[in-house]
């Protein structure tokens, strides 16, 4: 996690993507222009012109699922086989975790005020930067989550596992939780649980794990129904809607935790996990 905020000297991306979607999967006839630009003098600038006036890294295609990614919060660039996600770490959808002048501030629901973790969704400034494979494959062997921030989900916040704390579970804090499963502290704000404003029992796409592979919600796209064949992790392989060549993925699983709720990430990475910063 950088302490700079997300600004002028942060990436900046401008994309463009045409892409066609049959039935479960895509068509292969897709555009995309990226640009990547830095203002750092330190950067490398390694990108070619095209004939367009866009800057392209010449090194493919990155994934159809990063333009989910809100691009307001979120920058997204393809360089070489590897892909730099940075965010601001700000959601783009309503919470009382927001101040309670902001335009996205609501009542709580699910918890209250006497509940609540201390601080507000604005009160960080600052950025968390993921670099992952744009192509992932499964390591060797399975590796724990620990504390902290283990994925960007597409609304621009992260993505926690089912600990509070050192040993501590989840359900010690899980009154503090709004209805989207997340709370603040002791950075910024997080999810630990299905984040309904954007994925609700259905099979959307939540965000990327920091083993770069994406996590979805609980039903699966290919078949129209909770997958029957996940792993430890949640994961199995299949097409998504962002794919059309069968790859593996995570799933939110569809086992009640306290009754309601469901964990957005309980397992192990499947693959090499890169640190978020």
């Amino acid at each position: 996690m950088n302490s700079s905020p997300l600004s002028s000297t942060a990436l900046a991306i401008t994309l463009a993507l045409t892409l066609g979607l049959t039935g479960c999967g895509g068509s292969e006839d897709s555009t995309e222009s990226i640009d990547a630009t830095s203002t750092s003098d330190t950067a490398t600038d390694t990108s070619t012109d095209t004939d367009d006036g866009s800057e392209d890294s010449g090194s493919g295609i990155l994934h159809p699922a990063y333009y989910e990614f809100d691009q307001d919060n979120v920058n997204v660039v393809l360089s070489g086989s590897k892909v730099v996600i940075e965010t601001n770490g700000l959601p783009n959808h309503t919470s009382p975790y927001w101040s309670s002048g902001h335009e996205l501030h609501v009542e709580p629901t699910v918890t209250s005020y006497a509940q609540m973790a201390p601080g507000n969704i604005d009160d960080f400034v600052g950025t968390y930067t993921l670099t992952v494979d744009n192509s992932p494959t499964k390591a060797t062997s399975t590796s724990a989550t620990g504390l902290g921030a283990i994925g960007i989900a597409v609304s621009g916040s992260v993505i926690y596992n089912d600990e509070e704390g050192p040993g501590v579970p989840l359900d010690d804090a899980a009154t503090s939780l709004d209805f989207n499963g997340a709370h603040t502290g002791p950075q910024s704000y997080h999810y630990h649980l299905e984040p309904i404003s954007f994925s609700d029992d259905d099979s959307n796409l939540v965000g990327v794990i920091a083993d770069g592979f994406f996590l979805y919600g609980r039903m699966c796209n290919s078949t129209g129904t909770y997958p029957t064949d996940l792993d430890a992790s949640g994961g199995h392989t299949s097409i998504t809607q962002f794919a059309q060549e069968a790859e593996y993925h995570y799933h939110i699983q569809n086992e009640l935790y306290l009754g309601s709720y469901y964990i957005l990430f309980p397992g192990d990475y499947q693959g090499s996990a890169s640190a978020i910063r």
